[in-house]
């Protein structure tokens, strides 16, 4: 399958979910995550939370062994998360400013009140060797912000634009366009994630550049129920098209 400008990161997080309502070993994300990359996604996205409610850090482990494309870990930057990134070393590590218990990242980073946590954070990670991105919404100041504190990337939560589509979509994404922009201007590539669907995901990436990587996870295992992982795969892969 072809690779475009954009790619699509697959997050596995919903599988390992299924597993742990049942308990026991089915479905398995590794085995997953072997299949989703076999059949055309740039990347693998996971989020451990603290509660272990979906994927855990002993998946997380195992994940780096079967991860030949891209692996990219999300996490609320806690001791126990850098330590765990800092063993694992994937190619990217996306930091989200979610608290304890919350069900789903729903906000950026305030770049400017938490730039010496951050500061800090991304130089350990990037004396490392690893490719470091925030989560953001779109403000300008806070995206200048992220290139302050010594981020590589920004991932704009795109918790909004999948709002708006269905009512306008133009004004929907032009906060995105105009982020992307300045994140441009600012020295940072652009990923994006959250709420990103078959529905949606095209008008985004066309409209939205640069745009270097798409985070999906929610969304694309609930329609592979429908269609099949595979196919669904293949479906997202479609929608990034270039034009």
């Amino acid at each position: 399958m072809e690779t475009f400008p954009t790619r699509l990161s697959v997050n596995v997080n919903k599988i390992a979910t299924l597993r742990n309502a049942r308990g026991g070993t089915r479905p398995c994300p590794i085995a997953a995550s072997e299949r989703i990359q076999q059949w055309g996604a740039d990347g693998i996205t996971v989020h451990p939370r603290p509660d272990a409610r979906h994927i855990t850090y002993a998946d997380v482990r195992a994940l780096r062994k079967v991860t030949t494309t891209e692996f990219n870990i999300e996490g609320y930057p806690s001791p126990d998360f850098v330590d765990l990134v800092l063993d694992v070393q994937p190619e990217q590590v996306t930091l989200v400013p979610d608290p304890p218990g919350i069900l789903t990242s729903n906000a950026g980073w305030n770049t400017r009140a938490q730039a010496p946590l951050l500061t800090e954070v991304l130089a350990r990670f990037k004396s490392a060797g690893i490719r470091t991105s925030l989560f953001i919404g779109t403000d300008h100041d806070l995206i200048q912000g992220a290139a302050d504190v010594g981020a590589d990337r920004i991932e704009l939560y795109t918790g909004p634009y999948a709002a708006g589509y269905a009512t306008d979509r133009e004004a929907a994404v032009m906060p995105f366009v105009k982020a992307a922009q300045a994140a441009k201007e600012a020295g940072l590539a652009v990923n994006a994630g959250h709420d990103l669907d078959l529905d949606n995901l095209a008008y985004f990436a066309q409209c939205v550049q640069p745009l270097a990587e798409v985070s999906i996870g929610h969304a694309l295992i609930s329609d592979a129920l429908y269609i099949g992982l595979q196919n669904a795969v293949g479906q997202y892969k479609e929608q990034l098209r270039p034009s």
